[in-house]
């Protein structure tokens, strides 16, 4: 079913302060999630409300926490979150971040004690518009990644993002990743809607490559790191970096400490990173966007293998959907509407979508 993106947006809203979200953190964080729905990240946006709902039932979050500064200097920012989702104070940093970098030339900022904050590029995003460059990245709650050449999880899917700005009015570069072979979130809706998933994605219990989702998800497997069998060392190594970033810079929960997420009442103490950098911290900021702007260009006019299927950049294919799924809505699972539906009537709340 294709359900409006105004009328996504305000379901979730709802739903989020019937938990008890202050109305504004509610609004915040319904429109990151809305927005990743929009371009294309399903796993990040409304397929998220199940797994929310389950972490408020189990007091695994605090959802009437605000953000709080515990350090502050003129290029650095860190924020307690309190135990709530991490879309609230993931923008506040990111928003701070940017009035910093414009004052000083640059700004990194973290996040602890905080929860799943849906998709990395939301935040980047902000930065590429606000015409700065911006770094983001997040660690996660579940092991569920192999460490390259290790039997067992030790890691999380730990994305980052990256963006930078071009010209005045051109699309930015936006690069959104996992450093597993895919987001668990699309292993979680395929397992939803019974669909098979990409048999590089992951392997089950044993170790052998699966198309079954539910051998990831409650089934013991876990993801295969970015790379896969030949070149996983690449993103192991990525995933160990946005850890260390994300956990060791911030004071959050190290993924591979024993009670990790269980330990701390009402917060699983995820933690992230944002950088931001002000373009003309090196040469005029003009002329780093126009020559971004000149490479972006030259590689969106690379000769195609298939003419029907022209050169992209990180961050044209979101786009493009995102004014697809505007226009036409946002296709949702049915079993996924359904649960979704039947969370906002346990949370009396009127059913939009």
């Amino acid at each position: 079913m294709a359900v409006p993106y105004e009328a996504l947006q305000e379901q979730m809203r709802l739903i989020l302060h019937a938990w008890g979200m202050s109305a504004a953190n509610a609004a915040t964080t319904a429109l990151v999630m809305a927005d990743t729905d929009l371009h294309g990240i399903d796993s990040h946006g409304v397929s998220m409300i199940p797994p929310y709902e389950q972490r408020r039932r189990e007091g695994r979050i605090t959802l009437t926490a605000e953000p709080e500064v515990v350090h502050e200097t003129p290029v650095a920012l860190l924020v307690d979150g309190g135990g709530n989702l991490g879309h609230v104070p993931s923008t506040f940093a990111v928003k701070r971040a940017i009035e910093k970098a414009k004052a000083a030339g640059m700004c990194l900022a973290g996040v602890r004690n905080s929860a799943h904050f849906g998709a990395a590029g939301f935040y980047t995003r902000l930065a590429a518009e606000a015409g700065m460059i911006g770094m983001a990245g997040t660690s996660g709650g579940l092991r569920m990644a192999a460490a390259f050449g290790s039997s067992v999880p030790m890691l999380s899917t730990d994305p980052w993002s990256f963006a930078a700005p071009a010209q005045d009015g051109a699309a930015p570069f936006l690069l959104d990743m996992a450093t597993t072979a895919a987001a668990y979130g699309r292993v979680r809706n395929a397992a939803t809607e019974g669909r098979p998933i990409p048999a590089d994605w992951g392997l089950d219990k044993t170790g052998h490559p699966t198309t079954n989702p539910h051998d990831i998800v409650g089934g013991g497997g876990f993801l295969s790191p970015l790379g896969g069998q030949a070149a996983g060392h690449k993103g192991y190594g990525l995933a160990v970096m946005v850890n260390i970033l994300a956990t060791c810079m911030t004071g959050a929960s190290l993924v591979t400490r024993e009670g990790h997420t269980l330990d701390r009442p009402g917060s699983p103490d995820i933690g992230h990173f944002f950088f931001v950098i002000d373009p003309g911290l090196l040469r005029p900021a003009a002329e780093t966007r126009a020559d971004t702007g000149r490479l972006l260009d030259a590689l969106r006019a690379a000769p195609a293998v298939n003419p029907d299927r022209p050169v992209m950049v990180a961050g044209d294919p979101e786009r493009a959907k995102a004014e697809i799924r505007r226009r036409e809505g946002i296709p949702v699972g049915p079993n996924l509407l359904e649960k979704v539906r039947d969370i906002a009537r346990a949370a009396n709340v009127e059913v939009l979508i």
